[in-house]
Parts: structure tokens; sequence; C-alpha cells
């Protein structure tokens, strides 16, 4: 009996370990992974630049190290064009990748994604009244990031205080105040657009709307990279095990001290914050909140301390990888890099569909 009663305890000690160098191991090969589609897309475009004279100019702008072997179109395209639109990628990417974690778990809900908050929808409504009626005209260049990220925060705003009305913030009255709010905000997009009269303002907004990333510049990656990274990315990491027992049950968040109503207020802030970030930089990008979350749960299991760096990763290479099938699939006109995300999100939630239809009967 004493050996059995050890031995238990052994293998779930030596089944924890292996999840760990399981989880670590695909950390550095994601890592490592991310490294290379750098490289390989700042490289990839109409001049096309090899990886390694890539990584000799991002050395000596960084470090100041290595023999100048490149010419100064080279240097001028990798550094002022196509790095800072890879970075802005990775940080689109991963964010909104563990936004569709955060909010998958808030809301116990495995199709929820950045989309079910309506900030999407406020966001876009804020860059159409900049581009098509000049809203924001005094915030300058950033007039458009500015109003995109206004409309974002007074959507989440307004989402919280209809699922607060009933007294509770529960999961689903955030679900249905996210789905009303963003059909509403939806519809004044397209009234905007509409009453606008403008056909290149229109085909402006539209591009917007599904996303690109060639507004980056290095001098606004800082600010996205400090939210991103800092404020999202190590929070939900950190919050892991509460964010395990809210996506388990509000009793379960109960018996183990957590607030369930509190928590839900605290990813609401941060999930806004971000996703208004994002979208004002980048435009509106679906699907990879709804599909990285679940390839991540896929490979290191449910525990979401190991699931958000991992969906991190994931999000950062499939965004880069996406915007540079946008750039080159019919150069030089470069297509939205919604388009890309919708085409490669589409099968992976038919099949998430029929997964939940097999074992749930759903």
């Amino acid at each position: 009996m004493t050996t059995t009663l050890s031995a238990g305890p052994g293998r779930d000690l030596l089944g924890l370990g292996a999840q760990r160098r399981r989880t670590t191991l695909w950390l550095l090969a994601l890592t490592a992974g991310l490294i290379a589609t750098g490289l390989v897309a700042v490289g990839t475009g109409a001049i096309g630049i090899s990886p390694a004279t890539v990584a000799r100019i991002i050395g000596y702008q960084l470090f100041g190290v290595g023999d100048v072997t490149w010419t100064p179109p080279e240097e001028a395209i990798v550094w002022q064009v196509r790095l800072p639109r890879v970075i802005l990628g990775v940080l689109v990417g991963a964010g909104l990748a563990v936004c569709g974690v955060a909010l998958q778990a808030m809301v116990r809900n495995v199709l929820a994604d950045p989309y079910l908050l309506g900030i999407n929808s406020g966001a876009s409504s804020g860059a159409a009244a900049a581009i098509l009626f000049g809203a924001g005209a005094g915030f300058g260049q950033y007039a458009l990031s500015t109003s995109a990220f206004l409309g974002a925060m007074a959507a989440s705003l307004l989402v919280f205080l209809i699922a607060r009305s009933g007294g509770r913030v529960t999961s689903i009255r955030l679900l249905l105040a996210g789905v009303a709010v963003g059909y509403a905000l939806y519809a004044t997009t397209s009234f905007l657009i509409f009453a606008s009269g403008s056909a290149e303002g229109a085909r402006s907004v539209m591009f917007w709307l599904l996303g690109s990333l060639g507004l980056a510049r290095w001098d606004a990656l800082l600010g996205v990279a400090a939210l991103v990274i800092g404020g999202t990315i190590a929070y939900l990491t950190v919050t892991g095990r509460s964010l395990d027992a809210l996506a388990v049950g509000d009793e379960t968040a109960h018996t183990l001290g957590i607030s369930p109503d509190r928590l839900r207020l605290r990813l609401l802030v941060i999930v806004s914050l971000c996703v208004g970030v994002l979208v004002s930089a980048s435009g509106s990008i679906g699907f990879v909140g709804l599909v990285v979350p679940h390839l991540a749960r896929r490979i290191v299991g449910a525990p979401h301390v190991r699931v958000v760096p991992v969906a991190a990763l994931l999000g950062a290479i499939l965004l880069v990888w996406a915007d540079v099938v946008a750039r080159v699939l019919l150069a030089p006109q470069e297509i939205p890099i919604g388009i890309i995300t919708a085409l490669i999100g589409t099968p992976f939630l038919l099949i998430l569909i029929r997964r939940l239809h097999a074992s749930k009967g759903i």
C-alpha cells in the first residue's frame, strides 16, 4: 500500500515535469521559428534581399557592427520599410491571439474572439469618421489611429454598461452586449460610408476595415510593444491560474477566493485597451484571436500559464506570414491582410465546429 501511494505522486511529478519540458521545447522552437520568419519576411518583396543580408543590416543598425556590403536602397528597404511592418505584424498577431485566449476564458465560449465585444466595430466607426469626415483632424498625422482607438474604447465602455445593467457582469451578458453593440456599430460604419458620397474615401475605409500593416512606423511601435508585451501578455501569464478557474466556472472561482465579476472587469479593460490599440494601428483583422488559442491548447494543454506565451508566438508567426502573402500574391497590388487570415482561419473554424459536434453533439 505504501508503494502504491508513493507511486501516484511520483507519476504526477513525472507527468508535470514532462509537460514543462514539452512547453519549454515548444517555446524554444516557436521563438526560433519567429526569428527565422522575421528574417525571411523582411527580405521578401519586389526587391528580394537574402536573410543573411537582412541580419547584417539589422545588426549594423542596432550595434554598429559588421562591414557594409549592401547598397543604400537595400538598407532603406530593410530598416525603414519592411522591418517596422514585420515587427508590427508580430505585435498585432501576438496581441490578438492572447486577447482571444482571455475572452474565451472570460465568457467560457470556445468561439469567442476580439470581435465579440464590438471593439473592432467601434474602431472601424472611428476610423471611418476620420477618413470620410475628417474627425480627429486636430491630432495631425495620428488622426486615423486616434479616432480608431477612441471608437474602440467607447464601444468597450458601452458593452460594459449594458452588461452591468442587470447588476452583475456575467458571461452571457457580455456575450449578448458585445454582439448587439457590434452590429449597431457595423451599421453605423456602413451609414458613414453611404453618407459620405466619396468613392475614394469608401475604398480607403473598406481597405482599412480588412486590415493592413502598411501604416507601421518606428515612432508608433514602442507604445504598441509596451502594451502588448508588458501590459497584456505578461499580465495574462501571471494570472493564468485565475483564468483556469474562470474558464471552469464561477463556482470554482469563488471556491478559490477569486471574484469572477472583478476578474472579468479587469480582463475587459485590458482586452479593450489592447485590441483598441492594435486595431488603430493595423485595422480590423479577424480569425487570429479565434483560431490561434485552440492551436495553442492542442499543443501544450489547457493551463493558461502555458497557453498564453505559446498563443502569442503562434499568432505572431501566423500574421507575419499572412502579411507576406498579402504583399506578394498580387504584387505590386497589396491584398488586405484580413482576407488572407479569413482564408486561413475558415478551414480551422469548420474543423473546430465538426469536432464540437462529434464530442458534444452540438
